[in-house]
Formats: C-alpha cells, sequence, structure tokens
C-alpha cells in the first residue's frame, strides 16, 4: 500500500482533476473574485470542504461497515469510474472555458462553497465511485493515511481555487485558455491511466 508522501501526492493529482473541471463552484469563485478580492478563493475552498468532510465522515462511520465484504466490487467500480471520468474529461476539456460568468458575487463565500458542492451532481457521481473507492482503500491501512490523503485532495482545492482568485482579482489571468484545456486535457489522461492500474490491481488481488 502507499506511504504518506506517496498518498498526499496521489490524491492531490487526482484532486487537482476534479477542481480543475468547469462547474458551479468555480463559477461561484469567479464571480466574486474581482469584487472581493483574491480571498475568496479559499474561502470558497474551505465550504467546499466542509461539505467533503460530511461524505468523508458517512464513508468512514457508514458506508465503510456495509461494503467491507465487497471491496473487490467497489475498487471495480471505482477504476472505471476514473476511466469514464478521465475520457469525459478529456472530451469536455475541448471546449473549456474560464470566462467570467455573468452572475451575481455570492454573498457569502464559504456558503457558496458547500451549496455549489452538494447541488452539484458531479459531486456526488464522484464521492459515491471514485472517492468512496480511494477512501476505503485508504481506510483499510488505518484512518490516519484515510485523513492524508483527504489533506491533499483538500490541497489541491485550495490550490487552485486561489490560484483563480488571486488571478482575477489582479485583474488579468495567468492561465490562457489554450493552457488551462492542455491541463484538463493531462488530468484526463491521468485520470484514465490511473483507473486502469487501479483496475489491474482489483482484478489481480
Amino acid at each position: 500500500m502507499l506511504g504518506a508522501i506517496e498518498t498526499l501526492i496521489l490524491a492531490f493529482a487526482i484532486g487537482l482533476t476534479g477542481a480543475l473541471a468547469p462547474g458551479p463552484t468555480l463559477v461561484a469563485t469567479i464571480n466574486s473574485s474581482l469584487q472581493r478580492g483574491w480571498t475568496v478563493g479559499p474561502k470558497v475552498a474551505t465550504g467546499h470542504a466542509i461539505a467533503e468532510m460530511g461524505v468523508f465522515l458517512m464513508i468512514a462511520l457508514g458506508v465503510a461497515t456495509v461494503v467491507e465484504d465487497h471491496t473487490a466490487t467497489v475498487a471495480v467500480v471505482g477504476g472505471s469510474a476514473l476511466i469514464l471520468f478521465g475520457l469525459l474529461t478529456m472530451k469536455g476539456s475541448r471546449t473549456a472555458t474560464m470566462k467570467i460568468s455573468q452572475g451575481h458575487a455570492a454573498s457569502n463565500p464559504y456558503i457558496a462553497g458547500a451549496l455549489t458542492s452538494v447541488s452539484n451532481p458531479y459531486f456526488w457521481i464522484w464521492w459515491m465511485s471514485i472517492g468512496s473507492a480511494l477512501v476505503l482503500a485508504e481506510l483499510r491501512e488505518g484512518l490516519l493515511l484515510a485523513m492524508i490523503f483527504m489533506i491533499g485532495h483538500w490541497g489541491a482545492d485550495y490550490g487552485w481555487y486561489t490560484f483563480v482568485s488571486t488571478s482575477l482579482h489582479r485583474g488579468r489571468t495567468f492561465l490562457s485558455e489554450a493552457n488551462y484545456r492542455r491541463v484538463l486535457a493531462l488530468c484526463g489522461a491521468f485520470l484514465v491511466l490511473f483507473g486502469a492500474s487501479y483496475l489491474f490491481g482489483a482484478w489481480s488481488a
């Protein structure tokens, strides 16, 4: 099983693929950054992390006991989901954009981060497939590794949303649309490769 450092790096890389994907949480960050400054990014990420902590606790305290006898099935579902999300990410990268929305800035970025997360179907699909499989794999090695996984995952969220809010607050975009699409495509390819590796490990176990 992966050690603490490897788990942290892997969680950051996988978390980044989700954070980069266009969605309501990213829109909330973009809409508020010009008006409220660079601190919007970490505030939105905090709201997002609070929502994910609730999901993590459900997995750790409830789902884990239910699926303990079905770990191989969870691994197959998780690996397949990784490949599917990777392919969808690669496809979506062709038209992905970071253009500023015309919507209103959220009055409370913490609440915006939480609400845009739990109201997004992608959030639940990701956690009930990829996220739960990875968290359960770490939980089998101990609660500490599972928490390290979450720290790495949140590190990607905080890093990306802070990067976006700082960039827009300063009146420029450090990441061009073309490069954003390239990075997103690379993230999708990473998910596909990791998903294939995950499936191989489940079948050979």
